[in-house]
C-alpha cells in the first residue's frame, strides 16, 4: 500500500510540474476559481447547497472581489446558480442533462483527438506516457480517486496538444461537468482501471499521428464512460450516443 501511495504521489507531481511549465502565473481570481471549482466538482460543496461567500473568503484567505468573480465565472460554466434576491447555489445534478452533456463532449473530444494527433509534440506524449507508466500493476490495488487523477491528467495533456485556446477552455469546462458526475456516482462504480487504461491505446495513436484511430478510440472511451456513469446513477444505461 505504501508503495502505491508513493507511486501515485509521483504521478501527481509529474502532472503538476507539466502544468507549472505551461501555465502563466496564477492571479487571485484564478486561484479562487480553481479552489472553488474543485470543491464543487468533488462534491465538497454539495449540489443544491447555498454558497456562503463569507465562509469561502475566510477559508481560502481571499477577498470578496476574487471570490465573487470566480463564482460568476462558475455560473457561466453551469456549476453555480445565481438566483436574484436569494443568493448563489451550487448547481444541482440533473439526470436529464446527462445525455446532452455527453452528446456535446463526444463531438468536442473527437475534434481534440484529431487536432492533437496533427499538432501534438513528443513532449506532450512523453508527459502522458509518464502519467500512464505510474499506474500500478494489474493485481495491485488503486482506488477510483487515483484513477480520476490519471484520466484528468491524460485529457488535459491532450487539450494542451490541441493548441487552440477556445477549444481547450470549452473542453475543460465539459470535463469538469463530467467529473462531477463521476464523483456523484463513485460509490456505485466498480474498478475503473480498464476505462482509464484505454488511454494507452489512445496515446499510441497520437504518437503515431494516426488521427482517425485516435478519434475512434477517444470516442469509444467517452461512450464507455457515459455508460458506466448512467448505469450507476440510473440503474440502466440510456440510449447510447450514435
Amino acid at each position: 500500500m505504501a508503495e502505491n501511495v508513493v507511486r501515485y504521489a509521483h504521478l501527481v507531481n509529474i502532472f503538476l510540474i507539466y502544468q507549472m511549465n505551461n501555465n502563466r502565473s496564477v492571479s487571485l481570481k484564478q486561484r479562487a476559481y480553481e479552489r472553488i471549482k474543485q470543491k464543487i466538482v468533488s462534491l465538497e460543496l454539495a449540489p443544491g447547497s447555498v454558497i456562503d461567500e463569507t465562509a469561502l473568503q475566510a477559508e481560502l484567505g481571499l477577498g470578496r472581489t476574487p471570490i465573487r468573480e470566480a463564482l460568476q465565472r462558475l455560473a457561466l460554466e453551469k456549476l453555480v446558480m445565481i438566483v436574484p434576491r436569494r443568493g448563489m447555489f451550487v448547481a444541482d445534478i440533473g439526470m436529464m442533462d446527462l445525455q446532452r452533456l455527453f452528446e456535446v463532449r463526444v463531438v468536442l473530444e473527437s475534434m481534440a483527438a484529431r487536432l492533437a494527433a496533427q499538432r501534438g509534440t513528443q513532449e506532450h506524449w512523453q508527459h502522458m506516457a509518464a502519467v500512464l507508466s505510474s499506474l500500478p500493476e494489474p493485481l495491485e490495488i488503486i482506488d477510483n480517486q487515483a484513477l480520476i487523477a490519471v484520466d484528468q491528467a491524460c485529457h488535459e495533456i491532450i487539450y494542451e496538444a490541441v493548441d487552440n485556446e477556445f477549444l481547450k477552455d470549452t473542453l475543460i469546462t465539459m470535463y469538469a461537468l463530467s467529473l462531477r458526475l463521476w464523483y456523484f456516482a463513485l460509490a456505485k462504480i466498480g474498478d475503473m482501471r480498464g476505462a482509464v487504461l484505454e488511454h494507452v491505446a489512445i496515446l499510441e495513436a497520437l504518437q503515431a499521428g494516426n488521427a482517425d484511430q485516435a478519434v475512434c478510440l477517444l470516442e469509444q472511451h467517452i461512450k464507455h464512460f457515459q455508460e458506466e456513469i448512467q448505469t450507476a446513477m440510473l440503474g440502466v444505461p440510456l440510449r447510447p450516443i450514435s
